[in-house]
């Protein structure tokens, strides 16, 4: 059993670490400035949170809303790095002019949405917990990320990255680090880390794909679309149908996610390639879910979310501890049916063992 008291809250980046390095060696200085001013501020976030784990987050005040209703408020930066900002659009309030704002609050909402009505979770920690965002974050601040406490959106340099509220899979990947936090609470480091940040990109595309009411068949599979900028030869950050495809450009690099256990990727770097090795369970999901069609987060998000969420996964677990619980989930929730046969056939595609 995962013991769950006392959750270690971590920093969660969109755009993983290698991507920056590589920004930062870039000969122009156009490009590299903002990615190196991204990995020292990224660095001190990380840092800030480590010490909050240690002291303790602040506390959040009591709401006044109704169980099972959201309760968002939208924080404006000024291009500084103080946080949350200047409070500028709470719970209810109109949309304004600021469109980052207005896609930040639709994107709460659509991640509120989807956990209450498939799941029924009441916001990402089950209790109602508010949800905060703060935009506009610092100067060409290339990423956007998830505190342990809020989300934070950066606008990017225009070069290489768009603004960051622009797909809205970027917002539900970094809440559903939050929902991690408060569930299993995956260690971020190596297999278990890798597991993190796929269960990110899995919620988040199924936010997606539940928004525009796409079933796995009509959907993308694609992490973060929108949000790379023109000169940039790619279509977005990850694939999960295609893992390693997602990019290939003269400045960024090519795409390191591997889609089997064949092409694993052992490095110290990224924690352990948290953000690289993500791209295999990220695939096995994308199997099963175009192999029992539908909506995804039906059947397959449903087994996803019940091994995320029920008190078996260890929060060191691998690859094929996470694989094993899905399969055992799939029996229990559906029998020995389509979906037990899907799951189990699509870990054993991409080369992970199941128990």
């Amino acid at each position: 059993m995962t013991h769950h008291g006392g959750f270690e809250p971590v920093f969660c980046t969109i755009v993983p670490p290698h991507v920056l390095d590589r920004l930062a060696q870039a000969g122009d200085p156009v490009l590299a400035g903002p990615a190196r001013r991204t990995l020292q501020r990224d660095a001190y976030e990380r840092t800030q949170r480590r010490l909050t784990t240690v002291v303790g987050a602040r506390a959040v005040a009591p709401l006044a809303a109704e169980p099972g209703t959201p309760h968002r408020t939208v924080h404006d930066a000024g291009h500084g790095t103080g946080l949350p900002g200047r409070a500028v659009r709470a719970e209810g309030d109109e949309p304004g002019q600021d469109a980052t704002v207005n896609r930040a609050y639709a994107g709460l909402g659509a991640t509120f949405e989807l956990l209450l009505s498939a799941y029924g979770r009441d916001s990402i920690d089950g209790a109602g917990m508010p949800l905060v965002a703060t935009v506009h974050y610092d100067r060409d601040y290339n990423n956007a990320f998830w505190n342990g406490e809020q989300m934070v959106f950066g606008d990017g340099d225009g070069e290489i990255f768009l603004d960051f509220t622009l797909p809205i899979d970027v917002i539900g990947h970094e809440l559903a680090h939050g929902v991690t936090q408060h569930t299993a609470n995956l260690d971020y480091f190596g297999q278990s880390g890798a597991l993190n940040e796929s269960v990110s990109d899995v919620f988040g595309a199924l936010i997606k794909q539940y928004s525009l009411g796409q079933t796995a068949a009509e959907a993308d599979w694609l992490i973060g679309a929108g949000l790379l900028a023109p000169r940039v030869t790619g279509t977005a950050l990850r694939s999960m149908k295609e893992p390693g495809t997602a990019y290939d450009d003269d400045v960024l690099g090519k795409d390191p996610q591997p889609a089997t256990m064949d092409d694993y990727v052992r490095t110290g770097r990224d924690n352990g390639g948290v953000h690289i090795n993500s791209g295999i369970p990220n695939h096995a999901f994308y199997l099963a879910a175009t192999t029992l069609g539908g909506h995804a987060w039906e059947r397959a998000g449903q087994i996803w979310y019940d091994v995320l969420t029920g008190g078996e996964l260890r929060q060191d677990a691998l690859f094929t501890d996470f694989a094993t619980l899905t399969v055992k989930t799939a029996r229990a929730r559906f029998g020995q049916g389509e979906e037990l046969l899907a799951v189990t056939k699509a870990w054993e595609r991409v080369g992970v063992r199941t128990l």
